[in-house]
């Protein structure tokens, strides 16, 4: 048919009409209508419902696409927002565990500052009863020196005059004189 157009086209010239662009030609205009429907239901009835649907099913896609793009973006803009609180929590967290950190180190140093100042007053409270104990003893071998020697010289003194028993009670008498205690 498309070889028809210009076979038609041609003949219409032979013929001489030659007339100018304001001449119609009903045979040829006849023909160009007849063509031109012809070519509207062929493309009407074969392609115009494939390219419809192609349009639409273009249209749907995008649209799917365009949609697919609006979920993504607002379950990433959710996402966003939980990953904010989620970091936000985990500072809040932090923050508090350093805080607890702080203060059970505090504790600690408290508690460690205290047993160590029991144990030296402990220390220092043994080695005052050890000292006041040494002091007795040292008291007690003096006096019994003390004792002897005054025995001894009372003795060498009185060696004629006295008796042993009563250079005993004399010296008794002396020892129980002395100060039982001396200043610290």
């Amino acid at each position: 048919m498309g070889a028809a157009l210009p076979a038609l086209l041609a003949a219409a010239s032979a013929e001489g009409g030659g007339g100018g662009l304001a001449d119609v030609n009903l045979g040829l205009t006849i023909w160009t209508v007849v063509l031109f429907a012809l070519f509207a239901a062929v493309l009407a009835r074969f392609g115009w419902g494939p390219l419809l649907r192609a349009v639409e099913e273009r249209e749907k896609t995008i649209r799917d696409a365009v949609e697919g793009a609006q979920l993504a973006n607002t379950e990433a803009q959710a996402l966003l927002v939980q990953h904010k609180e989620a970091l936000a929590q985990a500072r809040r967290e932090r923050e508090e565990l350093i805080k607890q950190a702080i203060a059970e180190a505090q504790q600690m140093r408290t508690e460690l500052m205290a047993q160590a100042r029991a144990d030296s007053e402990q220390l220092l409270q043994k080695a005052r009863e050890q000292i006041e104990r040494e002091k007795r003893t040292a008291l007690q071998e003096i006096r019994a020196q003390v004792a002897d020697l005054a025995i001894d010289a009372a003795s060498r003194i009185v060696a004629s005059s006295l008796t042993p028993e009563a250079q005993r009670k004399l010296v008794e008498d002396f020892i129980a004189k002395l100060p039982t205690t001396t200043a610290s």
